[in-house]
């Protein structure tokens, strides 16, 4: 490692960055893709069809990527399972509003 390269390291690391690397915008359809090294898709825990949040910060020339979170998805068996008699809601009495046949 040269010492201009040596520099760069202190400087990322004293901003808080733990990986650079740097990749080339390529054209892809109507928009630009640009390839996340192994090394940085590794650190985050991304892989081939993760969803990623993408951000873009003002004019500053900052985007930043950061995996989406998946949402479980509940059965209705595991919401009813939750219930108890002292998370149960009790019966409201709405009165008649109108001719309704309840």
């Amino acid at each position: 490692m040269n010492s201009k390269e040596h520099l760069e390291n202190k400087i990322n690391q004293s901003k808080g960055v733990d990986y650079m690397s740097t990749v080339v915008a390529q054209k892809w359809g109507n928009s630009l893709g640009i390839r996340i090294p192994k090394d940085a898709a590794d650190k985050i825990g991304i892989e081939q069809g993760s969803e990623m949040e993408l951000k873009v910060i003002g004019n500053e020339g900052i985007i930043t990527l950061k995996p989406k979170r998946i949402r479980k998805k509940y059965t209705l068996e595991e919401l009813i399972s939750q219930i108890t008699p002292e998370n149960r809601h009790k019966e409201i009495n709405f009165g008649i509003e109108g001719r309704e046949l309840i």
